[in-house]
């Protein structure tokens, strides 16, 4: 009954396979970028990039209907542009960062399910928005494993200053310029990563396994290696299970892989052993002199 349910959809299918691979690869490149997202109180402006990438997407459905490097292109372009954009009008102007990428997510959003609309069907918008992770092809796969691979690269080679930018901003200008530099390279590992998430989450729900195994990880260690860690395979674990449930279910994908990461998180926000809900009301004793 077990092997039935959670090991031979895995076996039987192919389809299923690269799904899970999929959504492995997610998780790798994506979770770490998520715990960053969360410490640096960015997670907002995660969910607001996700947005910002549709016109550029919608633009090569446009052209190309549902090409995976058409649409790929058109993602990245967009999304960096509405970041330097939004970015560049927080700076001249009073505007804030964040009500200046709101008004980009907003326009981003309207103006991709309107380019989708006028060439595309209901399904066609359906895929753009929600993404369909069991119909994943070998070259998406590819793509998808790409980048998370560079990600991780690019993660390595800026983990230090990033850290520190976490937990001491000031003292990273004083002492080094890599600051700057740092943090438009995590903007475009966030772009990157949710153009991977695009393909096979959809536009409304790529940034889920990007915050949701972040604010997993952040109830059970203190620790930024240990939250990466705990956080890629929340993201893993949430997308097994969600690709079981959709198989045994009706329940679509995407929805059912982002579900499962919330109600693990709804259970490390009860029981978490940092800051966990129950750990508050009943504390452990402390040692005494």
């Amino acid at each position: 009954m077990i092997y039935d349910a959670l090991i031979a959809p895995f076996i039987d299918f192919e389809f299923m396979r690269r799904a899970l691979a999929g959504v492995i690869a997610l998780a790798l490149g994506g979770a770490p970028i998520g715990v960053f997202l969360m410490l640096r109180r960015m997670s907002l402006v995660g969910d607001a990039m996700a947005h910002a990438i549709l016109p550029g997407a919608a633009v090569g459905f446009l052209f190309s209907g549902l090409n995976l490097f058409a649409m790929t292109f058109g993602g990245l372009i967009a999304g960096f542009s509405v970041a330097l954009l939004a970015g560049l009008v927080s700076r001249v102007t009073e505007i804030k960062e964040d009500a200046s990428l709101a008004a980009f997510y907003l326009v981003s959003l309207a103006l991709g399910v309107t380019i989708v609309s006028m060439r595309g069907t209901n399904i066609d918008l359906l895929h753009v928005l929600f993404g369909n992770i069991l119909a994943m092809d070998d070259q998406t796969l590819l793509v998808i494993a790409f980048n998370a691979t560079i990600t991780l690269v690019i993660l390595a080679v800026i983990y230090r200053p990033l850290v520190i930018e976490c937990v001491d901003p000031v003292f990273l200008r004083t002492v080094s310029r890599a600051g700057a530099p740092a943090h438009l390279a995590f903007l475009a590992l966030v772009v990157i990563n949710l153009v991977n998430g695009f393909h096979a989450l959809g536009t409304l729900l790529a940034v889920g396994l990007m915050v949701l195994p972040a604010g997993i990880a952040r109830f059970w260690s203190r620790d930024i290696t240990g939250m990466m860690m705990i956080a890629v395979a929340s993201a893993a674990i949430s997308g097994y299970l969600g690709l079981v449930l959709s198989f045994q279910t009706k329940v679509p994908s995407g929805p059912a892989i982002i579900l499962v990461a919330a109600a693990l998180y709804v259970v490390s926000v009860l029981f978490g052993t940092v800051s966990g809900l129950v750990r508050q009301l009943f504390p452990g004793r402390h040692l005494e002199a």
